[in-house]
């Protein structure tokens, strides 16, 4: 199923509606959809790449505005729509470890993971944030940073190195996302041991 759903978004790389399926995509990855808006992002920016700063600003704005509406999944239709979801894609395990560990510094320290490396799932990590009511405004700017951050950064490396960089990215895309997490957690440990 999720192969075909990956194949499926694929296709609209190269279609003229392109941007606007990445912008649909990245509004419902942040909150429902399994298949990132990388899928689109990354091929596009490759075809186009003096277009991959524009693709970058639509896929942050969007991929916020999802991020909003898995917010407001979670505050206020968690049994509603977010349980049977997040049960569907069998990542309720994954949302109760992580509700398990919640406070304002680990939210946020999520929201940065997640935003860059899909770890946990952003949509995870959305309707976590509205379900503990973590403060609306410093969702969207963490969201904006995280987000906007990795698509730009993205869009800049495939601009400048291209193919072979997505290709870096493709093979290796598990460990650089684990180097981004693993930093990540090592500033976090630092500042929470000094505070």
């Amino acid at each position: 199923m999720f192969r075909r759903l990956y194949d499926w978004t694929l296709r609209w790389a190269g279609s003229p509606h392109a941007e606007k399926a990445m912008g649909v995509v990245s509004v419902v990855e942040s909150s429902v959809f399994p298949i990132p808006a990388d899928v689109l992002f990354i091929p596009m920016c490759l075809a186009r790449p003096e277009k991959a700063m524009r693709y970058a600003l639509i896929a942050t704005i969007t991929s916020v505005i999802g991020g909003v509406i898995g917010w407001m999944i979670g505050h206020y239709a968690f049994d509603l729509l977010a349980r049977p979801m997040l049960d569907f894609y069998g990542k309720m395990a994954a949302f109760e470890e992580v509700k398990a560990q919640t406070g304002d510094g680990m939210i946020l320290l999520l929201l940065v993971t997640s935003g860059f490396s899909h770890l946990p799932p952003m949509k995870v990590v959305t309707i976590l944030s509205g379900l503990v009511s973590f403060d609306l405004k410093w969702f969207i700017l963490s969201a904006i940073l995280a987000r906007g951050g990795r698509f730009y950064l993205l869009a800049w490396l495939l601009r400048r190195y291209g193919v072979a960089m997505a290709e870096f990215v493709e093979r290796r895309f598990a460990w650089v996302a684990g180097a981004i997490v693993v930093l990540c957690l090592a500033a976090w440990a630092v500042l929470r041991f000094w505070t």
